[in-house]
């Protein structure tokens, strides 16, 4: 019992709902019966004070009590079962009405009351020009009369069927709002129960949710995205994979086959083949464990103060010579303004390394490649601009997922298998830093590395 969701929404609804209607329905009722006891006493001391002006405004007329105002008390007594017995001054009964209850209860017009304590009476002083003239004492029923009776059950009776109606609306509506509170976390669910079956394509709708469920639907369908595009990813670097290692492997096999069936003879020329081979297939190892390593969200990284110009000198230093070599021009822009940020001083070369091998392979000769300090707001960063191939402006958000290949051609022809830019990445996210990339194909790319300048 109440093991759903749906069904704890219905149960605590409805609690609350029965609570609501019978705390308003006990007030409204207690409150209605109050104000009109309340009402019938006011009336009823309007009616006595009535009968009192008459009284003594006769009596101040006639200099006596005569049967004019008498007459009225007898019609109360009649109607509202209020009676009457005036006194004179010096205590004498002038007039009873009382004694008509007698005979209306012979003739049955009226309930008979057993017990005198449901009577009760009050006494007023009678006065003309402040001299004491008698005293009149009012006589009526503790309770309800008939109608009045009949008038406030009538209401009680209305009171009942409204909370009647009340509580199937609620049960009604409980039921609706429970279904319609959980349609959302159902179709999750569902979602969540294919996605385990391995099902990536599927998509939770947001049309008609809640802002909190639409906001964990598009958290789960982010996350189904993810997952489809890793499953892309991983199916395209098993392929990578298996093609970059069959190459080298295919080759060493029919060498050493060659060599085994003295079909060659292992000449130093050969054997150098066979080694170049067997190097490649060591590169690549590396080049994995690297983003392995790079990737692991326990990485720790050793962070000192580094000045940015400075580092960036020893780097330009350090990469002259192979560029030269190749017969491109690596230039640096001088940064005379000392600017320091905390990294690790290791994975920050590996970073500058990988984006300048890119820029090395990718930039034909009699190019230049640029390095340069830049700086924005909180952040420290290095550009490198180089005038090499390019790259479409499709392929710019993918080329840091691992193994990526926007020229697959082009990959194989540098011997690169799509890793140096995922370390690159990964380091990145490890230094909280952030990634710009601008190219365009044949007019070369300009990529800036943004560092915080101080810690979180």
């Amino acid at each position: 019992m109440l093991q759903t969701l749906r069904s704890k929404i219905l149960f605590y609804f409805l609690l609350i709902s029965m609570i609501g209607i019978l705390f308003v329905s006990f007030f409204i009722q207690w409150g209605f019966e109050e104000s009109f006891k309340n009402y019938l006493d006011t009336n009823r001391e309007k009616k006595i004070d009535r009968v009192v002006l008459a009284i003594e405004k006769d009596f101040k007329s006639n200099g006596r009590f005569t049967s004019e105002p008498i007459i009225g008390l007898h019609e109360y007594a009649l109607t509202d079962q209020l009676y009457f017995q005036l006194y004179d001054r010096f205590g004498q009964l002038q007039m009873d009405s009382s004694s008509i209850r007698g005979m209306m209860n012979g003739l049955g017009l009226t309930e008979p009351i057993k017990n005198k304590d449901e009577w009760r009476s009050k006494t007023y002083n009678l006065k003309v020009d402040d001299a004491r003239i008698g005293k009149l004492v009012a006589i009526y029923p503790e309770g309800l009369i008939d109608d009045e009776h009949t008038f406030l059950q009538t209401i009680q009776l209305y009171i009942y069927a409204a909370v009647c109606l009340t509580i199937v609306l609620a049960i009604l509506f409980s039921l609706i709002f429970s279904r319609k509170l959980t349609a959302g976390l159902k179709t999750l669910s569902f979602a969540a129960h294919e996605l385990q079956r391995h099902n990536l394509t599927v998509r939770t709708p947001l049309k008609g949710l809640p802002d909190e469920v639409k906001q964990l639907a598009v958290s789960f369908n982010n996350l189904a995205e993810s997952l489809s595009k890793e499953e892309m990813l991983r199916k395209q670097f098993t392929g990578d994979l298996a093609h970059e290692l069959r190459t080298p492997l295919a080759t060493l096999r029919s060498q050493i086959e060659a060599f085994q069936d003295g079909i060659w003879e292992p000449t130093p020329q050969r054997l150098k083949q066979s080694h170049e081979e067997l190097m490649r297939l060591v590169r690549l190892i590396n080049e994995l464990e690297k983003l392995l390593a790079a990737e692991n969200p326990q990485i720790k990284l050793e962070k000192i103060d580094i000045e940015a110009g400075t580092f960036l000198a020893d780097v330009w230093e350090m990469f002259l010579p192979i560029f030269h070599q190749r017969g491109i021009e690596l230039q640096m822009e001088p940064f005379e303004q000392e600017e320091w940020f905390k990294a690790d001083k290791d994975k920050l070369v590996q970073i500058l390394s990988n984006i300048l091998n890119n820029a090395l392979k990718y930039t034909p000769e009699g190019k230049t490649v640029s390095l340069s300090v830049v700086q924005e707001e909180d952040y420290i960063g290095f550009q490198i601009r180089d005038e090499g191939a390019g790259m479409d402006e499709d392929d710019i958000p993918h080329i840091f997922e691992r193994f990526y290949r926007g020229d697959k051609s082009r990959d194989r022809k540098t011997g690169g298998v799509g890793v140096g830019l995922s370390i690159v990445k990964a380091l990145m996210d490890a230094h909280k830093g952030k990634i710009q990339v601008k190219s365009k194909l044949k007019k070369g790319t300009t990529i800036n590395l943004w560092f915080p300048k101080e810690e979180d």
